[in-house]
């Protein structure tokens, strides 16, 4: 099996599950707007993609109307919702073993750059980070998988076929595919086995320790 040397993360359901976060703050703006959702598991569509394609895809709204949704979504976010979320068994772990064999690691997310980094500080875990990428505040540049990644790999100057994804949705595996880069697919988060066949993810795993196992 091949090893490789840069690993990509992805962060919200891969290193954190932070549904509660981001579901409680998609209700928060969606109340906004005279929506009330009973039920918030029906929001965990919101969890990894853009905000402003989630809210237009998934709620209908136009431009003009997801934007201000995402400035209601961020009220609560930023003070509350960005720290109700909790880190994945095995993660720190795995990021340990990973420094040890003095692998690259890099976050590659679709969250906001900035919340990213508060996320990761807090947890403790930007120690084992080379680098931290996400989405541009405004929504509107490097909002993708594809332009993070693309963002990501000039940056550092990634050689492509010494890297590997990973994380847990289809757009973890379109994003990483662009670049002709493998990705490990993780069960644990918000993704299917399903999906994961579906879109032919090179890897499927159901623990964040077995990730180990084909990246050292």
């Amino acid at each position: 099996m091949k090893k490789y040397s840069k690993v990509l993360f992805d962060l919200d359901g891969t290193i954190i599950d932070s549904g509660e976060g981001v579901t409680n703050s998609v209700a928060y703006a969606l109340e906004k707007f005279g929506i009330v959702v009973e039920d918030k598991h029906t929001l965990e569509c919101f969890i990894g993609p853009p905000l402003i394609y989630s809210f237009m895809t998934f709620y209908g709204f136009d431009e003009q109307k997801a934007n201000k949704a995402i400035e209601y979504y961020r009220e609560y976010y930023t003070e509350k919702g960005i720290f109700e979320g909790y880190i994945y068994d095995g993660i720190e772990a795995l990021l340990k073993k990973l420094k040890k064999a003095e692998k690259t690691v890099i976050l590659a997310t679709s969250k906001p750059e900035i919340f990213a980094k508060r996320i990761l500080d807090k947890a403790g875990l930007s120690k084992y980070f080379d680098y931290i990428a996400g989405a541009s505040l405004d929504e509107k540049t490097r909002t993708t998988k594809i332009e993070v990644l693309d963002y990501v790999i000039k940056e550092c100057k990634i050689d492509t076929e010494s890297a590997i994804m990973i994380g847990d949705r289809f757009y973890d595996i379109e994003g990483a595919r662009a670049f002709g880069i493998p990705c490990v697919a993780v069960l644990y988060g918000y993704g299917s086995a399903e999906e994961f066949k579906k879109y032919e993810a090179e890897y499927i795993v159901d623990k964040a320790e077995n990730i180990a196992e084909i990246l050292i």
